[in-house]
């Protein structure tokens, strides 16, 4: 089936009904090249929208090989390797090509996830020119991440005056936690924000997958306490905070079994500092799970993140969360409740509650079965139909 068979012109663009008449074109800078949360939520979206009739086109870079099977049709835009950091990309500006496309599509709504490259400045040329609302939604940090790298820190001004220019011109800006919506208004942005949480499916994640057989397989002895840390292995997830933190605790006399669970460029660093830890390399579906439900406490110390998928999946499996006081974290963490919230970039700070933990059995199980019942208050389906309901206003107002 061609593309114009798929999506075939209408009378008239702005005219939809409940749900089946409306069309949404996503413009992203990650969606299939690699398995990341910006990747996966897109592509959970997109699967949710078709379920309720909604025509969905995406535009986006592509890699050689695919990380993952991606979800509805997808229009592949210029990119190359970021230099350094080739498992991301950098995409360019929408093609003439895409841009007929786009126009023949007749969307709606333009929906940017926006990142500081040509692709999403040009969307939003693209969309004021076809007269077509744009809204944008905020998934990194970016600005965070620059600290991780030499020299780029230089850029950390025009980076802020970008995002601040870009995140203007949308219509409305979804934003994963309140943290991040203050954060934003802090750097000085105007007040476009509307929520989108993130959601976990609590069946897959649930304390009742744990399961003596993995730790088994994994050398994890029946009584060991385990400390696990779940992201993709890049310095930006502060790699050097989850060493100093393993590291404090040995130094303490607490005994433990580190559980790494993930890959990325920087895994070998990590395996060099961490000799005694184990490593699992990426794990998916029941197998994480299963990692998740395996352990007593979750570290993430990772100041990058806008949500925090890793860390909801964790509570959801019933562990006690021990995160950075940053956004994301600070909107899911209930300090002293569901776990704690550490000085960022402090390991002494992050191993001093893991200590506490480690020590008291009763305050690890008060603490796992808060942080599950917080997690049921996120739902996949209830985030999902909170932004088709964005979207239904965006239209509706446009076409009035």
């Amino acid at each position: 089936m061609t593309l114009a068979e798929h999506f075939p012109p209408r009378d008239d663009a702005r005219a939809f009904g409940a749900g089946d008449g409306l069309r949404v074109a996503i413009i992203a800078s990650s969606y299939n090249y690699i398995r990341d949360g910006v990747a996966l939520t897109l592509n959970r979206l997109v699967a949710y929208l078709e379920s309720q009739g909604v025509k969905v086109l995406v535009f986006a870079p592509v890699g050689k090989t695919p990380a993952l099977e991606h979800t509805g049709t997808l229009i592949a835009v210029p990119s190359i390797p970021v230099p350094g950091r080739p498992e991301y990309r950098c995409a360019f500006a929408l093609p003439k090509s895409a841009r007929e496309t786009l126009r023949a599509f007749a969307p709606d709504v333009i929906h940017i996830a926006l990142a500081p490259d040509l692709l999403g400045y040009s969307a939003l040329k693209t969309a004021k020119a076809l007269g077509v609302p744009a809204v944008a939604s905020c998934h990194t940090r970016f600005e965070t991440y620059l600290k991780h790298y030499p020299g780029s820190r230089l850029i950390e001004g025009v980076l802020k005056t970008y995002l601040k220019y870009a995140y203007g011109q949308a219509r409305e800006v979804y934003v994963p936690s309140p943290s991040m919506v203050d954060a934003l208004l802090a750097d000085g942005l105007r007040n476009n924000f509307k929520l989108w949480p993130r959601g976990v499916d609590t069946h897959l994640f649930h304390p009742e997958q744990r399961h003596s057989d993995f730790r088994v397989r994994h050398g994890i002895g029946a009584k060991d306490f385990t400390v696990a840390f779940v992201s993709r292995l890049v310095r930006e997830k502060e790699l050097d905070t989850v060493i100093a933190t393993l590291k404090a605790l040995t130094a303490k006399g607490v005994a433990h079994k580190a559980l790494i669970v993930g890959d990325g460029p920087d895994r070998a660093m990590l395996e060099a500092a961490l000799p005694g830890a184990v490593f699992t390399g990426f794990l998916e579906g029941e197998a994480l799970a299963q990692a998740y439900a395996a352990s007593d406490v979750f570290l993430f110390p990772s100041e990058t993140e806008t949500f925090g998928n890793v860390t909801l999946e964790a509570m959801a499996s019933g562990l006690p969360a021990i995160c950075a006081d940053a956004t994301g974290s600070r909107s899911l963490v209930l300090d002293g409740k569901t776990g704690y919230l550490a000085k960022p970039r402090q390991g002494e700070d992050f191993a001093a509650r893991i200590a506490g933990l480690a020590a008291d059995e009763l305050l690890r199980a008060r603490m796992g079965a808060a942080a599950r019942t917080r997690s049921l208050d996120f739902s996949w389906d209830d985030c999902m139909a909170r932004i088709l309901d964005y979207y239904r206003a965006v239209a509706a107002e446009a076409r009035a």
